[in-house]
């Protein structure tokens, strides 16, 4: 089952600014796929803005609800007032794949606990409105086996259902196909093809 994830290049983020009691906080978003990804990103914020107060952090790398490749940090500030109150956000909007910093420049006026992680919440919910996104589909490998004169065909049929295929291998019975079948969809479906091919499939996982 697919979900959503920020439509955004590897080492492009988006950026939104929200000001709070003179304070700045400067949330940036990206594409998060692994931590380092996430970690490249906070590197940018940091280097960006090396005079900043604080550049609290949370990312899920992986799945909405994942469970491992998560983490938050406040960086500084008191306990429980920024990283986790932005993974929440994060969490909460069913998002997967996303890394954020949340910059601050301290504007001389101290929010309390409470003010920090409402302000903290609130600047990764803004940029969260604003971000682009694409649907991801898990997918796992399947080898289709298949003679020459199935080939053509095989190909138009993955292709009107948006299954990609990875690579091809030639021997001398046909071609095996490696193709990236949707994780939550049964292999059995493609006995619609295996009967546009007369039988003329195998499938190995």
């Amino acid at each position: 089952m697919g979900y959503p994830i920020p439509d955004l290049e590897e080492g492009l983020w988006h950026e939104s600014e929200l000001e709070v009691e003179k304070s700045r906080f400067i949330a940036w978003l990206c594409h998060a796929p692994t931590v380092q990804a996430f970690e490249s990103l906070l590197a940018a914020a940091r280097t960006a803005h090396p005079g900043a107060s604080h550049h609290c952090s949370a990312f899920i790398a992986g799945p909405p609800g994942e469970q491992q490749a998560i983490g938050f940090s406040d960086d500084g500030e008191p306990g429980g007032t920024a990283g986790r109150p932005m993974f929440q956000v994060l969490d909460g909007a069913g998002i997967g794949q996303v890394g954020c910093v949340v910059t601050r420049y301290f504007g001389g006026t101290k929010l309390g606990t409470g003010g920090l992680a409402r302000a903290y919440s609130q600047a990764v919910a803004q940029g969260l409105e604003q971000l682009p996104r694409r649907d991801f589909i898990p997918r796992r490998t399947l080898a289709l086996g298949l003679d020459f004169a199935s080939e053509a065909e095989a190909r138009s049929w993955l292709a009107e259902r948006q299954v990609p295929v990875h690579s091809a291998d030639y021997h001398a019975h046909g071609v095996t196909l490696q193709v990236g079948w949707p994780a939550g969809e049964e292999s059995a479906h493609l006995d619609e093809l295996a009967s546009r091919l007369k039988g003329r499939l195998s499938v190995t996982a």
